[in-house]
């Protein structure tokens, strides 16, 4: 398993190496969010090809992470296309001044790098890993991410058609936005958790663990919501809309 993220590593390297001097010459790091979803698709089929023997197992985690990867890709190109740089990479360029190179390079491209890394470990295992037949766990565990999976997806989609015609501080809070701030990350979280089940059929399963845990971390805590919130808290309407939903875990708002 060392050699299988050895390998991953340095594929990874060269992958985001490339997406940072895309970004260099056009001076927009948020071109890494796009690469977010695209590095598992890599990932998935770098290690089905050189380790992997495609048993059903090995085939239906490649097209999950398929799937989830470039719909993210794509939803996230959409999203930012005519934009310019988002509000985080334009502060931290600003921030860095003459260091803004080496420092997007480190802070921004390796070190999601070494997240994906992290992030797909169960990828990795599952399909490097023969493992028995496809049993109760597989089916457990595909389930519960095709429940994320739609919950990303639609939580995205009806927050493209709210923006569409929102109003200057007008807060999306219908469809899954009642009962959670962020229900896509929400979804995105339980998909990782839902290819972590599928991971424990196999020898050493439970330490791919590391791989759901960091995912909700870093979304709930790091990177996803409280970076949003900052942007947001501004506006009255947010600010009600904080007392009475939850912030990532769906529940019923509160009256």
């Amino acid at each position: 398993m060392i050699e299988v993220v050895l390998f991953n590593a340095l594929v990874v390297l060269a992958y985001m190496s490339i997406f940072f001097l895309i970004a260099s010459a056009v001076k927009d790091n948020s071109i890494v969010d796009v690469s977010w979803g695209t590095g598992f698709v890599l990932i998935a089929y770098f290690t089905l090809l050189f380790f992997g023997e495609f048993n059903l197992r090995q085939f239906l985690v490649t097209i999950a992470v398929t799937l989830w990867g470039l719909r993210l890709a794509v939803h996230i190109f959409r999203r930012n296309k005519g934009r310019g740089e988002d509000f985080r990479y334009a502060a931290m360029r600003e921030k860095w001044g003459r260091y803004v190179l080496i420092r997007s390079f480190l802070q921004i491209y390796v070190l999601q790098g070494f997240f994906m890394l992290v992030v797909a470990y169960p990828v990795m295992l599952v399909n490097s890993t023969p493992g028995p037949s496809f049993g109760w766990l597989d089916f457990l565990g595909l389930s519960i991410w095709i429940a994320g999976f739609l919950f990303e997806a639609v939580a995205d989609s009806q927050l493209r058609e709210f923006v569409k015609t929102k109003r200057p501080g007008e807060i999306m809070k219908s469809g899954l936005w009642r009962y959670s701030r962020h229900p896509n990350y929400f979804g995105e979280a339980v998909q990782w958790w839902g290819i972590f089940i599928v991971a424990l059929s196999l020898d050493g399963g439970w330490w791919t663990i590391v791989s759901p845990i960091l995912i909700t971390f870093l979304l709930r805590f790091v990177s996803g919501v409280p970076y949003l919130e900052k942007k947001y808290r501004q506006y009255q309407q947010f600010r009600e809309y904080m007392k009475e939903t939850n912030a990532f875990i769906p529940w019923f708002p509160k009256k």
